[in-house]
């Protein structure tokens, strides 16, 4: 037995000579080049690892810097406002409000395909290069979305006081304040949806008890008066595209 290890030990040692002989020079594959201009290039297997490092970001990329967490919390709380509870499923409200993300994104999303991705992929820039191509329309249209109040507010947490203009804030900034642009936009236009259905609710709650019904439910006499009205005035079609519209050029200020 002690043979045998023996034996396996030294066939260990001699599969990974060659490994230990390369090790002074550094493996080829994880290795960045310096150009003359001074941009550096990694290698393929470089690139790869930082590529399957951002899809592991993507979700709350996709949560956090697009149209989606607008859409999310609107719709949310208008089936609140309707007194439905599971009704349309989350599973509705997140494709509806994914795609409805993905056709607001989609000039953003042009500009970002045009002026990296396909560079990159003709191999005229580097990958640093169509990162930072990458990241301006992005950056551009979370500008847009963000107010300056939420702007300053994060600008002074973070004690960047050497930032003088709005094109200036980096991301790590600008998330945080356009997350809180977002959720008080989305806020506001719920408040909007939810006040015809509360006066729906206190009509039918007044009616009830002038009439002496103490046990019966308002939600469950104004619910259908109340997607009645929803329906009478093409809802759907309304909600959708004001969130559409909203995302208009020049956003909030």
């Amino acid at each position: 037995m002690g043979r045998g290890i023996a034996l396996g030990l030294l066939a260990l040692i001699a599969g990974a000579w060659p490994a230990l002989a390369l090790a002074d020079t550094g493996i080829p594959a994880l290795t960045v080049v310096t150009n003359a201009n001074g941009d550096q290039e990694y290698t393929v297997s470089l690139q790869i690892l930082a590529l399957m490092t951002v899809l592991t970001f993507l979700p709350a990329m996709v949560i956090l810097m697009t149209s989606f967490t607008r859409i999310i919390v609107v719709l949310a709380i208008l089936r609140q406002a309707l007194g439905l509870q599971q009704t349309p499923s989350n599973q509705v409200l997140l494709g509806i409000s994914l795609f409805l993300s993905l056709f607001i994104m989609t000039p953003v999303l042009d500009r970002v395909y045009e002026d990296a991705l396909v560079p990159y992929m003709a191999e005229e820039i580097g990958m640093m290069e169509a990162m930072a191509q990458a990241k301006a329309p992005v950056h551009g249209f979370m500008l847009s979305q963000t107010r300056n109040t939420d702007l300053n507010t994060f600008l002074e947490i973070s004690g960047r006081t050497d930032i003088t203009q709005r094109e200036a804030v980096p991301m790590t900034v600008l998330i945080p304040a356009f997350v809180t642009s977002e959720l008080k936009t989305a806020f506001q236009i719920g408040f909007m949806l939810f006040i015809p259905f509360l006066v729906i609710d206190l009509v039918v709650a007044s009616v009830l008890m002038a009439m002496g019904m103490m046990m019966l439910s308002p939600m469950i006499v104004s619910l259908p008066f109340k997607i009645m009205l929803f329906v009478l005035v093409d809802g759907w079609n309304l909600v959708m595209g004001t969130l559409a519209v909203s995302f208009g050029l020049g956003g909030p200020t």
